[in-house]
């Protein structure tokens, strides 16, 4: 298991090294994901490999989590990871961390039953952190991971999506590529 100080002088490291060469800091990263089996996916980065699925009332095979469960498990456990590197860099001791991710939806929008949006309405994350350190202490740590989570970044923030896009076709191969900016509705819908 990762101590706080193994965990903190890994994190200067990599500060550093981003600071004095800042190009390290940048890289793409791709995660293959293959369907298979009606609905049940194979995801595969570099040497890890996992299934997502839907359920059964779905019309899945109920072999994986979803990826409404993956979204949530990212937010929460890159947190949960922050709070650890974050505190153990700002020397204040925890105990234990505790995240849970709750998502808000409305299942119109993926049905196409209106226009409304498909994917989650309103996240509310729950942190629990037992730790010896003042109150104040712990809410720095908190408020310094939470400006700083990339995950946290990616639900706040609209980034740009592009798609490449092969069709194979008996003889024939098309290749079709599309940048674009999603629009952020700010208004609800009931």
């Amino acid at each position: 298991m990762a101590d706080r100080e193994t965990i903190k002088k890994a994190f200067e490291r990599n500060r550093k090294a981003v600071k004095l060469r800042p190009q390290m800091g940048k890289s793409t990263a791709a995660t293959n994901v293959r369907l298979r089996d009606g609905t049940t996916c194979e995801v595969t980065h570099k040497h890890w490999t996992f299934k997502v699925d839907i359920g059964k009332g779905e019309g899945g095979n109920d072999a994986g989590p979803g990826p409404g469960i993956l979204e949530r498990g990212a937010l929460g456990s890159c947190l949960a990871i922050g709070y650890s590197q974050t505190a153990a860099v700002m020397d204040v001791p925890l105990d234990s961390v505790e995240v849970t991710v709750e998502s808000d939806m409305d299942a119109r929008g993926m049905l196409g039953i209106d226009d409304r949006p498909p994917g989650f309405l309103e996240l509310n994350c729950k942190v629990r952190i037992e730790s010896p350190a003042p109150v104040e202490e712990v809410m720095k740590v908190i408020e310094e991971t939470e400006r700083r989570s990339p995950v946290l970044d990616d639900f706040r923030r609209p980034i740009p999506v592009s798609r490449t896009v092969t069709i194979h076709n008996g003889n024939e191969k098309t290749t079709e590529q599309e940048s674009f900016q999603y629009e952020q509705k700010t208004e609800s819908q009931s």
